[in-house]
């Protein structure tokens, strides 16, 4: 299958605006509606794998009844009759991707990354509270629009078409393996916990300009998420606040659990941080997050995510995350209509 022009006879496809390994992306122009849209063809090889095909549409459908400021809006799919090609026509976000900054700037302001984060955390808790799960959150999947300097989640649904079909091959996990939560590398389902461990990697990086733990192999990484520590971002850059590290690090927690309870709770600890202050959940995480084995103790002991990095180093594994009383909730928006599964 080559390439098409236009697709479905209304998207012109003007040029190339990024591919990986599942797709490419084009700027197009619907000739309906006159206005510019982003339609992701498929890559070829993946039209032959059914199951992908009929997840992949499911997923797609969920995606488009996401409707908020910080997702990118998927406004149609389908398959092209002349080419055969599998797409999906996408909001066109006229600005770089967060990869894209990292890559030309290096690490962003401390401000900025507070801004990009409280954009994402909106977006996903819009996404969670409507049943959908992004799974692959990364610097790639948000989108900076210039005009507003908004950040906008893309890519809702693919990940978890592939993750369920042979797409997904034996042994290799999906999406960018440092940015994956440590119960996705072990081969488990993703939740709203994975997605804040993800975009919790995003702010380590945007802060740092590395990423927190670094890997010569998938299992060196696997190992360091589920037995080393962080660096505390105040080490690698005295002028972000302690509090904004505690924040971020709680977001990195190994367990699930031990991490903000909603996106939203994330957003408020993050811009609390920011400014100097610690909300109760954080000040809960940051004395519970991490478990040790203290003289006389025993494993279920915890240090603080203060603690020295000698005490740190003395992290050990256990069969069950610790658990925390759920903070009360924050008043929020009536949540979306729930996405089809």
């Amino acid at each position: 299958m080559s390439t098409p022009t236009e697709v479905a006879s209304r998207y012109r496809l003007e040029r190339r605006l990024g591919a990986g390994g599942m797709s490419t992306v084009f700027l197009g122009l619907d000739s309906v509606l006159e206005r510019r849209v982003a339609v992701k063809l498929l890559a070829e090889h993946l039209a032959e794998d059914e199951t992908f095909v009929a997840r992949f549409r499911r997923e797609a459908l969920a995606a488009a009844r996401l409707q908020h400021p910080n997702v990118v809006q998927v406004y149609d799919s389908g398959r092209d009759a002349d080419s055969g090609r599998h797409y999906i026509v996408m909001e066109y976000v006229d600005g770089p991707s967060c990869a894209d900054l990292l890559r030309d700037r290096g690490a962003l302001s401390v401000e900025t990354t507070v801004s990009y984060l409280r954009d994402a955390c909106r977006g996903l808790d819009y996404a969670h509270r409507a049943g959908v799960v992004h799974r692959d959150v990364k610097p790639g999947n948000l989108l900076v629009a210039e005009e507003s300097d908004t950040v906008k989640l893309a890519d809702f649904g693919i990940a978890k078409a592939a993750e369920q079909s042979r797409v997904t091959q034996i042994g290799s996990v999906l999406g960018t393996a440092a940015y994956l939560s440590p119960e996705q590398a072990r081969g488990e389902d993703a939740g709203p916990a994975s997605d804040i461990y993800s975009l919790g990697v995003c702010g380590y990086q945007f802060l740092t300009g590395r990423l927190p733990f670094e890997y010569s192999s998938l299992t060196e990484l696997a190992l360091k998420q589920q037995e080393a520590e962080v660096d505390p971002v105040v080490d690698l850059r005295p002028e972000v606040p302690r509090e904004l590290d505690l924040a971020l690090r709680a977001c990195l927690a190994r367990y699930a659990s031990s991490r903000y309870s909603s996106a939203l709770e994330a957003a408020d600890a993050l811009e609390a941080g920011l400014h100097g202050e610690l909300t109760d959940a954080t000040q809960a995480l940051a004395t519970g997050a991490t478990r040790v084995a203290d003289d006389g103790a025993g494993a279920d002991a915890t240090v603080p995510l203060t603690a020295s990095r000698t005490q740190a180093t003395r992290a050990v594994r256990t069969d069950e995350a610790p658990r925390r009383a759920p903070p009360p909730r924050r008043n929020a928006a009536p949540a979306p209509t729930r996405a089809p599964q």
